[in-house]
């Protein structure tokens, strides 16, 4: 099995060093690039070819969120993690916006910090739908009118059956769950997702949580 090639991105150098101890012990994860600042990020990207960054989200020269919006508008972007010391943080909401697939606490117990770096590797978002939810009650940026007139504008574009399943999605289900709810099979589930990602040019699962919210699919409770 090839193992995940993780970048680590934080001012503090305690936090790297513990991160790096923490995640290099896993036999499955390498750490292959350390940076103080989002400034270092492409360079080092363009140097280490990570699957994963795990970015912190405010660092003095180039934060976070910039960091990520550089990373994921590459073709051959990795995949971002937000690391924060806040559940429902105007600028994680931001990150996520930007393409980030999910955030994690700083304190989070190591088994689960490894757990979110190897699920994101895999494809799947990091963010539970009671957290996206409580991100979603913090939206950042243009009022809530304007948010939801673009975003119905760009939903317009999916059909009946591709808007059955990004509403699905924005209430957090699993594929197979997502399979089980609109009678159709998993690989089915998949190439909507898929064409959902493509036709409204998004990032990932996550995206299209915040864009089903913004289009007013979704009621905050996320029912």
């Amino acid at each position: 099995m090839t193992a995940i090639r993780l970048l680590l991105v934080d001012d503090d150098p305690l936090v790297r060093a513990g991160l790096s101890l923490m995640m290099g012990g896993a036999a499955d994860i390498e750490i292959v690039g350390e940076a103080a600042d989002g400034s270092e990020v492409e360079q080092l990207v363009d140097r280490t070819r990570p699957d994963v960054v795990l970015m912190d989200i405010r660092m003095p020269t180039l934060d976070g969120l910039a960091a990520t919006e550089l990373l994921r508008g590459r073709a051959d972007a990795p995949q971002v993690v937000v690391l924060t010391t806040f559940h429902a943080d105007e600028q994680v909401l931001r990150a996520l916006r930007a393409g980030a697939a999910g955030f994690v606490l700083k304190d989070t117990p190591p088994a689960q910090l490894l757990d979110a770096v190897r699920r994101v590797a895999g494809g799947d978002p990091v963010l539970s739908p009671a957290v996206t939810r409580q991100l979603m009650l913090h939206a950042a940026g243009g009022s809530p009118d304007t948010r939801r007139a673009t975003a119905r504008d760009r939903i317009a574009a999916l059909n009946d059956r591709e808007r059955e399943v990004a509403v699905a999605v924005g209430r957090g289900g699993s594929n197979a769950a997502i399979a089980a709810e609109l009678y159709m099979s998993v690989a089915t589930v998949k190439t909507h997702v898929s064409r959902i990602l493509a036709k409204l040019d998004l990032n990932n699962r996550v995206q299209i949580a915040l864009l089903t919210y913004d289009a007013g699919l979704l009621e905050a409770d996320g029912h």
